[in-house]
Parts: C-alpha cells; sequence; structure tokens
C-alpha cells in the first residue's frame, strides 16, 4: 500500500515537472515570437515612416522645374530688377544664372543655340532656375524641346533709352562709379551730338528692343525691317509671360509676385523697402530739348521701337488691370473640375 502511495506520489512530480518544463517552453516560445512579432511590426512601421519621409521628399511641385528667361535690354533697368532676384533666390529657394556671350553678342550661333536649350533643360540640380543676360529671345520649340521656359522682359521708351545710354557711355552710372566707360571725356551733350549728325546718336541706334524681342533670324537685326516688328509683337503674345515696362517697374514686380510667388514672394515689400527701386542710375544726363524730340521722332527707327513699346504697355496694362485694379469678378474668380467620366 505504501508502495502503490509512493509510485503515485512519483508519477504526481514527474507530471508537474513535466508540464513545468513544457509551460517553460511554451512561455519562451511565447516571448520569442512576441520579441519577432514587435520586430517586424516595428520595421513596418519605420519602412512606413520612412517612405512617408521619402515620399514627402521626393514630391516636387511643377514649380520646381521651373526655368525663366529674363533676356534683358540695357538701359531698361534691368540691373535693379536683377538684384532684386538675387536678394530673394536663397530665401525662396531657387537658382540665378548669369548668360555671359563672349564679346558682349546678343545672339548665338546655331550650334550655341541648340547646346543653350538642351543644355539648360536637363540641368536638373540648377532647377528652379532664373537666367538672365543680354540675350536675343530664343524659340525652343524649334529644336524640338519639349520642357520651353517662361520669358520675361522690360521695356523703356525709346528715346530715354537711348539717351540713358548715350551718357552711359560717357559718365558711367553709380553702380561702378570708378568704371571708365569707352566714351570718357566726351563732354559734348545729346543735343550737340544730334546737331553735328555725329555717329553715336544716329536714331538707327535705337534698333534694339525690336530684336531682342524678335529673336536670332537675321532679319531681326536688319535695322528698319517691318517682318522683325511684327515678329516681336508675335513672340510677346506668344511666347512671353510678362513684358513690363521701366516706368511702371513697381507695379511689374507686385504682377510676377502675384503670378508666380515660388519665384517672387516678398519682391514686392523687398522692392520698395531695400533701395532696389534705383539700383543703378547714370551719373549725368541731359534731357533733349524738344527741336531734337522733334527732328528724332520722325526717324523710321524710333518710330517703329515706338510702336512695340505702345504694344507692350497696351499688353502690360491689360494684365495689371486684371491684377492690381481687379474687378470684383476677377478678385473671386475660381475654376473646378465637374461631369468627369466614366466615374
Amino acid at each position: 500500500m505504501i508502495h502503490r502511495s509512493f509510485l503515485l506520489q512519483w508519477i504526481l512530480v514527474v507530471i508537474f515537472t513535466i508540464t513545468i518544463i513544457y509551460l517553460k517552453m511554451k512561455l519562451n516560445f511565447l516571448e520569442d515570437h512576441y520579441k519577432l512579432l514587435h520586430n517586424t511590426i516595428t520595421q513596418e512601421q519605420n519602412n512606413i515612416q520612412t517612405g512617408i519621409e521619402a515620399s514627402e521628399h521626393s514630391y516636387k511641385s511643377p514649380f520646381d522645374d521651373l526655368i525663366i528667361i529674363y533676356n534683358r535690354v540695357p538701359k531698361t533697368a534691368s540691373t535693379s530688377f536683377v538684384g532684386l532676384v538675387y536678394d530673394l533666390c536663397k530665401h525662396n529657394k531657387y537658382h540665378v544664372l548669369h548668360i555671359n556671350v563672349s564679346n558682349n553678342m546678343h545672339t548665338l550661333t546655331l550650334a550655341n543655340q541648340i547646346q543653350f536649350a538642351n543644355n539648360i533643360t536637363v540641368w536638373n540640380t540648377k532647377k528652379p532656375a532664373f537666367y538672365h543676360g543680354h540675350v536675343a529671345f530664343l524659340n525652343f520649340e524649334k529644336f524640338g524641346i519639349k520642357q520651353t521656359p517662361l520669358y520675361i522682359n522690360l521695356l523703356r521708351k525709346p528715346l530715354d533709352r537711348f539717351v540713358s545710354y548715350y551718357y552711359f557711355l560717357r559718365y558711367g552710372d553709380n553702380f561702378r562709379p570708378h568704371l571708365i566707360r569707352k566714351k570718357h571725356g566726351d563732354t559734348k551733350t545729346f543735343d550737340e551730338c544730334i546737331d553735328a549728325g555725329q555717329p553715336d546718336c544716329d536714331p538707327d541706334n535705337m534698333w534694339l528692343q525690336i530684336p531682342f524681342l524678335c529673336g536670332h533670324d537675321p532679319a531681326c537685326w536688319e535695322i528698319g525691317n517691318s517682318w522683325a516688328l511684327e515678329e516681336a509683337k508675335r513672340n510677346l503674345q506668344k511666347h512671353y509671360l510678362l513684358v513690363g515696362v521701366t516706368e511702371e517697374l513697381t507695379e511689374f514686380v507686385e504682377i510676377l509676385q502675384i503670378v508666380l510667388p515660388r519665384f517672387f514672394k516678398g519682391a514686392y515689400n523687398s522692392f520698395l523697402h531695400n533701395n532696389k527701386s534705383h539700383l543703378r542710375q547714370t551719373t549725368q544726363k541731359i534731357n533733349p530739348r524738344p527741336e531734337t524730340v522733334d527732328k528724332i521722332q520722325k526717324s523710321v527707327v524710333w518710330k517703329m521701337e515706338n510702336e512695340l513699346y505702345n504694344f507692350a504697355l497696351m499688353h502690360f496694362h491689360a494684365v495689371k488691370k486684371r491684377f492690381i485694379n481687379a474687378s470684383p469678378q476677377d478678385i473671386n474668380q475660381r475654376f473646378m473640375y465637374e461631369k468627369i467620366r466614366p466615374k
């Protein structure tokens, strides 16, 4: 009887021991499984978070690939405007690049046209980009380029620009006051130059704003070419986002801030309050006599250049009316998509 009792106790101890061992093994298994599951979940969460961050980082607005070309006409307040662009580039995160053509030429050879058009459109590390230089308009479409840049420009009253340039060559400006210009020492006034019939004040020298907007076609640079004038108008309408006028530079900046905040956010305030509105002024300039003005305005070139200026002014005022002096309909204008099929 005692033997049976002992045997029963021993069996119970064995069963209990086996049960404890099994439970420990089960617990260890569950702990390992939990750790594995926890690590897997954590890894998945990390992957998801990394994916979200990568997605956010890799997301690019269409404006992040934008290219703007400002083919600036000399003596139209272009230095003042470009100074503003340089001030904004770091804060608004875009690149500014100056187009410097050898010998101060305003047109490129055909080979350089193709290279330039291809180069700036695939140079992704420099996008978004703002290019500026004294270069004639270049139509990217003729090279089969998919991404065409946005062109902007400023024009100035032809005679004002011409007179300003005349005195600039003699007296320089306050931007680089110690630089000696090529006509330094010539104190003859613009009126005296016209009276003497000198070549450097020949009205034909006003032929500049038309070819700058006309482009690289040789006919654009033929003085008095009527086709060039019409081509300049067509390009202004078709290829330029905005062409402003020097006399209304503040409004030009204001409109660009509204239309292209990716580049020009804060431009209007900066332009008004950071002494950028008159960055470059000719040191000495004498307004021409009325009889000199009459003589200039009889020339064919002045009439054509003035026609382009007035054409640009009309377009600019039409744009300005809908932005700065906007009607309630324009201010509250919205657009939406509807009737989308298939559902």
